[in-house]
């Protein structure tokens, strides 16, 4: 098949190849769809994969586990969870006609030219236990910016909360020498990074899908200034009926057991938290 520059094909173009290559005389596209179902091949349709960086070890095992508690145990009167991450390049884009509301038999309208007009990042906290969210935007990513988001986390939370564990990734961000000066006088803070590529463990992620479903799926704001400022309504009207989401041990138990040192006791746990 070296002789086509495609990477995907369909049953009429198979044909025309095996024609060309004079596999057989003649072959209809439907006959090649018979032989590949036939062998359950499906070559028109793809799926990502990632191999895993970390490998499945103990050590994977020990981070997973200690994330999963910080989420299912029950928390003293002095600490709280919250998962942090950035949504980037969050982008204005102002259309070059107004966005039309729907009517009946038609759709909400919106214009396909739009003009740039920059981009901005949201720095964003998720409270666990509460479903609480504490967001800023920022011009850009960098450790300044972030360490200006945790000062604002530190001015925002009451001091009766003496240890405040954040969940995030392991970005260069997160983890700079800048980063760890401050963490080095403010003790309260505390970092816990699950396992690269286990971006599914961070809470954050679930109400960022819900932000991107509800407020930014039409991009149409003047500017940034108003775009930030649509953002902060939407959480504050979060805020206002915010809720935590449900933690499933299912999720889990599935990465557990794939691991390569298996870990009986936890995934034992895990099945019985699940039977309750």
């Amino acid at each position: 098949m070296m002789e086509r520059s495609l990477s995907q094909w369909d049953c009429t173009e198979l044909a025309h190849q095996v024609i060309a290559a004079k596999i057989t005389g003649s072959i209809s596209a439907s006959t090649v769809r018979r032989i590949l179902n036939s062998h359950k091949l499906k070559p028109w349709r793809h799926h990502l994969w990632l191999s895993p960086k970390a490998p499945r070890d103990e050590a994977f095992v020990k981070s997973i586990k200690e994330i999963s508690s910080l989420y299912t145990r029950p928390l003293n009167p002095d600490e709280m969870v919250l998962c942090v991450d950035e949504k980037t390049n969050l982008q204005p884009r102002p259309r070059k006609s107004k966005t039309l509301p729907a009517k009946p038999e038609l759709p909400v309208r919106v214009e396909h030219e739009y003009e740039r007009k920059g981009a901005l990042n949201l720095f964003a906290a998720f409270d666990t236990r509460s479903g609480r969210v504490w967001g800023q935007t920022y011009e850009r990513k960098r450790q300044e910016e972030f360490i200006a988001f945790l000062e604002y986390l530190d001015k925002e939370i009451p001091l009766s909360i003496t240890t405040i564990h954040v969940v995030l990734d392991n970005l260069s961000v997160h983890k700079g020498k800048k980063v760890q000066a401050w963490l080095a006088k403010h003790h309260r803070f505390v970092f816990h990074h699950p396992p690269v590529h286990c971006s599914w463990m961070n809470q954050v992620e679930q109400w960022f899908s819900i932000l991107q479903r509800k407020r930014l799926k039409i991009s149409d704001f003047a500017d940034k200034k108003v775009l930030s400022e649509r953002l902060q309504t939407f959480i504050s009207e979060w805020n206002t009926k915010a809720h935590p989401f449900a933690w499933s041990e299912k999720s889990i138990l599935k990465v557990i057991t794939k691991c390569q040192i298996p870990d009986e006791n936890f995934t034992t746990q895990i099945d019985l938290a699940i039977a309750a």
